[in-house]
């Protein structure tokens, strides 16, 4: 993987809603069986929460827990911890089956803050940006465009979104796009 000063300078657009690229933050993949009570010790000596339930994200002090799949956690952390943690889960876990792996530098993170940050996503969006749909707290995998992405509400107006790295630039100029002034529809 590459150092986090070789990514893409963080960035940051005002529009119809704020756009801004993240700071490198540190990110594990952790797959297994997401019912094993050692998967559960593991996740909360990592980041010290409880695991989520399908399709949310919890958040804490010491990083966050998303529910990706069936045999599927993403944790957030410190940049700088990421390394340490897969090191302590497959410590933890290392008489179940897992996958733990620090995929830090290939993701990119991008928060989107104003009123109108659902009508933004849903512009590309096959996913139900729709508050009933989507409420605060439901982590959401799908793709805007063809590129893959995930992404939460921490609040009504405060919108976290990740992707590959790879895509980031034209993730962020996509997302700038779509948060041009007077660009919104309001029907969300």
């Amino acid at each position: 993987m590459s150092e986090p000063w070789m990514q893409a300078p963080l960035q940051s657009f005002e529009g119809a809603v704020v756009v801004a690229r993240r700071a490198p933050v540190g990110m594990v993949t952790l797959r297994g069986d997401l019912g094993a009570p050692e998967m559960a010790a593991a996740v909360k000596g990592a980041v010290g929460l409880a695991m989520p339930a399908q399709r949310r994200i919890r958040s804490g002090k010491r990083g966050a827990v998303a529910w990706m799949s069936p045999d599927e956690l993403l944790l957030f952390m410190d940049h700088a911890r990421a390394p340490a943690a897969v090191g302590r889960l497959d410590k933890a876990l290392a008489d179940q089956h897992h996958l733990a792996v620090d995929v830090s530098d290939a993701r990119a993170l991008f928060t989107l803050t104003g009123a109108g940050v659902r009508e933004v996503i849903a512009k590309g969006s096959p996913a139900d940006m729709a508050p009933d749909a989507l409420p605060v707290g439901e982590f959401r995998r799908s793709r805007i465009g063809q590129v893959a992405a995930a992404w939460w509400l921490s609040d009504a107006e405060t919108l976290h979104l990740v992707c590959f790295r790879s895509v980031g630039d034209y993730m962020f100029d996509w997302l700038c796009k779509a948060a041009e002034k007077d660009s919104l529809p309001a029907v969300l």
